[in-house]
């Protein structure tokens, strides 16, 4: 891999064309670009179109049972444990620093459970 790009981990969650969810684990090309001059150069994804950005606060002990997401959005975990659950059984730990596409707008959804306070921050995507 050059000096020019990297890549970095996403998680993604989708449904398929009969309605189940899953997990899928993908590497995402960031270019190294003059973004904020005079800053040095570095590393810059693609951009994606998005409606709003909002924080989001679950307290301990929140559940929301299955669901699909309102939107694609991009769910970056702030502060807590979070759990999240897809209709093909996988569940997965999310800590702070985690993001996650979220592209799971039909079918079952998912199953959330926060385990301590959760503040994350959501790019609601067009």
């Amino acid at each position: 891999m050059s000096d020019e790009s990297r890549k970095i981990a996403v998680q993604r969650l989708y449904h398929d064309e009969s309605g189940e969810s899953h997990f899928v684990d993908e590497m995402l090309e960031v270019v190294a670009q003059d973004f904020a001059p005079p800053a040095p150069p570095f590393y810059v994804s693609a951009g994606v179109p998005a409606k709003q950005a909002v924080y989001l606060f679950l307290p301990a002990g929140y559940v929301g049972d299955f669901h699909p997401a309102p939107r694609r959005q991009l769910m970056t975990l702030i502060s807590g444990d979070l759990e999240s659950r897809v209709s093909d059984g996988e569940s997965r730990r999310f800590v702070p620093g985690n993001t996650m596409l979220v592209e799971d707008t039909e079918g079952k959804g998912h199953w959330t459970k926060a385990h301590t306070d959760c503040t994350m921050i959501v790019s609601q995507l067009e």
